[in-house]
């Protein structure tokens, strides 16, 4: 899972720098920027920008552009070839450019337009404009006004056309530390507004679940924690925090994956019944070869369970309650995810890892 965050001239210099600082050490791939905010006066965008294309490329990311034709008086060039002498490599169109323009552009930059309000008669006109659409990808838009940002279902609605043109997509959450002058969070999805922790970390989830190839943050700033999730993701090993049975602390801190055929049911390690130093236990705490009753006639959502050695060639497999279950007298519970982990469960589907910490 690729992520992203945003960095805007107004918070100078060493805010961004310890911003990029903290992206480079979370694996982020991408970064945003815009040049042409009303708001932004007294800086001087030429240089600013040249220092954060320096602090992204030495961080090994991708600056992304929002560019319009105020950019070019902000920037005091005469056309948008000025910015490829600037070094910048991906910019994103937000309004003014005509079709012919458009794909000019693509032949010197990677060119990013608003996923937001393009339609398909903009995505024909650039076709027949001779559009390569290899060097074309669709970001969202982020919305500072209260109320004005898409549903999650609209975004994926789009992004479910986009991709039939084989176009990557990107979207935003908002960030933490909210950038003016609204200061009311950078969404896309206006149900994500407000939303920190790791109730932020479930929206960029979501985002993913409706095919976004990759995540920002909108705003100027997260937690520690919260980067950290990012790192996770990016790593595709998110971290469960959970409360084992000490039989069954061989579980702590090993990759797993739910299978590509996810159950509605239970999240299902792939690795678990290959680890060979893994002992197989059965309901009773010791090998057995046939199911034994248990007391417990079901359990509740998150709890952790091992298929003893009653489940034949199963026996070892790991899984996770997605709901509740009646419990099968040949699976033994492990233990349980804490309560404030429990949200990101229904994410972990579909070949996402995880790994169990305490």
């Amino acid at each position: 899972m690729n992520t992203g965050f945003s960095l805007y001239c107004a918070n100078g210099y060493e805010t961004n720098a310890t911003v990029v600082a903290k992206a480079k050490a979370a694996g982020c791939r991408y970064a945003f920027t815009s040049l042409h905010i009303p708001e932004e006066e007294g800086i001087d965008y030429r240089a600013e920008t040249v220092r954060l294309l320096k602090l992204c490329k030495d961080a090994g990311i991708d600056l992304i552009a929002d560019i319009s034709p105020v950019t070019l008086k902000k920037l005091g060039i005469t056309d948008f070839t000025g910015l490829e002498e600037l070094g910048i490599t991906y910019v994103r169109l937000d309004f003014g450019f005509s079709a012919k323009e458009t794909v000019a552009l693509s032949k010197r930059f990677h060119i990013v337009f608003n996923a937001s309000t393009i339609s398909r008669e903009d995505i024909i006109a650039w076709q027949a404009a001779g559009a390569g659409f290899t060097r074309f990808t669709a970001c969202h838009n982020f919305y500072p006004k209260r109320f004005s940002a898409l549903s999650l279902e609209r975004v994926a609605k789009i992004n479910e056309r986009l991709k039939t043109q084989g176009l990557q997509t990107m979207a935003f959450v908002p960030g933490e530390t909210y950038r003016g002058p609204l200061h009311e969070g950078l969404p896309t999805v206006e149900s994500h507004r407000g939303d920190t922790g790791d109730k932020l970390v479930c929206n960029m989830l979501a985002l993913y679940d409706a095919t976004t190839d990759v995540v920002m943050i909108g705003d100027s700033d997260v937690s520690h924690e919260v980067w950290n999730r990012m790192r996770q993701l990016g790593e595709n090993c998110l971290e469960i925090r959970a409360k084992l049975s000490p039989e069954y602390e061989y579980l702590y801190d090993r990759d797993q994956h739910d299978r590509p055929d996810s159950s509605e049911y239970l999240i299902r390690s792939q690795e678990s019944r290959l680890w060979d130093d893994a002992p197989v236990y059965g309901p009773t705490g010791k090998p057995v070869e046939s199911p034994v009753e248990s007391a417990v006639e079901s359990v509740p959502v998150g709890t952790v369970l091992v298929s003893n050695s009653a489940y034949g060639r199963y026996a070892g497999e790991l899984s996770i309650a997605r709901t509740e279950l009646p419990l099968d007298a040949r699976d033994t519970v492990a233990g349980h995810v804490v309560a404030a982990d429990m949200a990101f469960l229904p994410y972990l589907h579909s070949g996402r890892g995880f790994k169990l910490i305490r």
